[in-house]
């Protein structure tokens, strides 16, 4: 482990003597924190030699159960990884009781490399890709969710109003952002004490739906790992203020869904947007290249940006929240918005491409990583992408799966998603994602009943 990455934890825990343990953890396939509560003892033995944690906990259901067919947990001895602490993400958990920081790993094998089911690890592997060209993207996220409180073991919007409120469109409400101030202050502060570089949150559409904005970074791993500590920040903070957060991408049918939009762009050895024209700031061929291999990805690597049974909910006509693989100059309805810096202001560095089909529920590396890595392909080929889509007809493109089985099996037989993460990390997160949509068959619920059970 690097010298700096155990000087950062010593001198964290040197200002902070009154810090009585450490959460260490990671995310699995699912986004869900997983790791080990330590002592503060134990945390600097971890600082020096890494925290032993089995490699089977990324291979993990949405109810934390083992998934065999991943081939992680069974037949294996189930084999420990080493987790180490990584640099900058040390802070105070301000919504747990006593004195507790948390500690974000990253997590190896026993050779040294990444963990091959960690999806950070697969998006790791994809932007080595980028520098062995002398390339780097910069990324930015815009991350949604709603607050909620619970009413009959449902969720209601925070503000009890029920549901007259769906009928609102709460999008930049100032008073929706004045009655949550004291929550929005503390998740900001908390965010930046971590190295977030969010710079605001805004009220959406939905009753006590909210956006997050994080500021671009020419680190898109650092970018990952600040969407996926976001919500954890976030969770914890509502909890500690009373209500529940979620980022399921479809929380309400009748309400807007929550997205996680990713702007890119990329930048050559000496910090030129490849993307943009030198001259005039306005999109390059090569940005055009990169178009042209998300677009011909996104069918097969939809599973990525939709993981769940409920992400599914969130794809309608009409709601921006797109339905065909499709691209369009400044174009919110599109599956991949371009955006010309030269017309925005911002000129060459502005030029970039808006990737707007995720879901927030979405695993941050994965999505990521299936985002950069598809534009990679593009920008290898050299291929144009098709014309741009007409926003009089964003569906015409072709469609995107619009079911979870139909977006797991693309991806189960996908070349490009086994070039993007490779074979065997495509296949852990097939097999996870298989063991939840056969407990999700095997349920049903009240509605169902309702229509069938006297009708039939």
């Amino acid at each position: 482990m690097a010298h700096d990455e155990q000087a950062s934890l010593a001198a964290f825990l040197a200002a902070h003597p009154d810090i009585d343990g450490v959460e260490a953890f990671v995310f699995d396939v699912a986004g869900a924190v997983k790791g080990k509560w330590l002592t503060r003892d134990k945390a600097l033995a971890v600082a020096a030699k890494g925290l032993p944690m089995p490699l089977s906990v990324y291979a993990q259901d949405a109810w934390g159960c083992d998934v065999a067919e991943a081939g992680l947990a069974f037949g294996t001895g189930d084999p420990d990884g080493i987790g180490t602490p990584i640099a900058g993400r040390f802070a105070l958990v301000p919504w747990r009781e006593g004195r507790v920081a948390q500690a974000f790993l990253e997590m190896r094998d026993n050779r040294g490399n990444p963990a091959e089911a960690d999806p950070r690890g697969g998006l790791e592997t994809i932007l080595q890709r980028y520098a062995a060209r002398g390339l780097t993207p910069v990324v930015a996220v815009e991350l949604e969710f709603y607050l909620y409180r619970l009413e009959n073991g449902l969720p209601v919007p925070p503000d009890g109003s029920g549901a007259a409120s769906w009928r609102r469109n709460e999008t930049l409400s100032i008073s929706t952002m004045a009655a949550h101030q004291r929550l929005i202050d503390d998740i900001l502060r908390c965010a930046h004490a971590i190295g977030i570089p969010a710079d605001g949150v805004t009220s959406e559409a939905g009753p006590g739906q909210f956006e997050l904005n994080i500021l671009h970074r020419a680190d898109a791993l650092a970018m990952a790992d600040d969407a996926m500590l976001m919500r954890r920040i976030v969770r914890g903070l509502a909890a500690h203020h009373g209500f529940g957060a979620t980022f399921m991408a479809k929380p309400y049918g009748e309400a807007s869904g929550s997205g996680l939009h990713i702007h890119a762009s990329v930048n050559d050895a000496s910090g030129v947007n490849v993307l943009a024209d030198r001259d005039s700031g306005a999109p390059a061929p090569t940005l055009f290249h990169a178009v042209a291999g998300l677009v011909s990805a996104m069918p097969e690597t939809m599973l990525a940006f939709a993981p769940n049974a409920n992400s599914f909910r969130r794809f309608r006509p009409d709601s921006h929240a797109p339905v065909s693989a499709g691209w369009g100059h400044d174009d919110r309805s599109a599956a991949i918005r371009v955006i010309d810096g030269s017309k925005a202001g911002g000129g060459a560095k502005a030029t970039r491409i808006e990737h707007r089909i995720s879901g927030a529920d979405a695993n941050a590396y994965l999505a990521m990583g299936a985002m950069l890595g598809a534009m990679l392909q593009g920008i290898e080929a050299g291929v144009m992408p098709p014309p741009p889509q007409d926003p009089r007809d964003p569906g015409a493109g072709e469609p995107l799966p619009r079911e979870w089985g139909a977006a797991i099996d693309r991806f189960a037989a996908s070349d490009v998603a086994a070039d993007i993460f490779g074979v065997r990390l495509r296949d852990v997160v097939v097999a996870c994602k298989r063991q939840d949509r056969a407990a999700f068959l095997s349920h049903i619920d009240r509605f169902e009943y309702d229509t069938y059970l006297n009708l039939l």
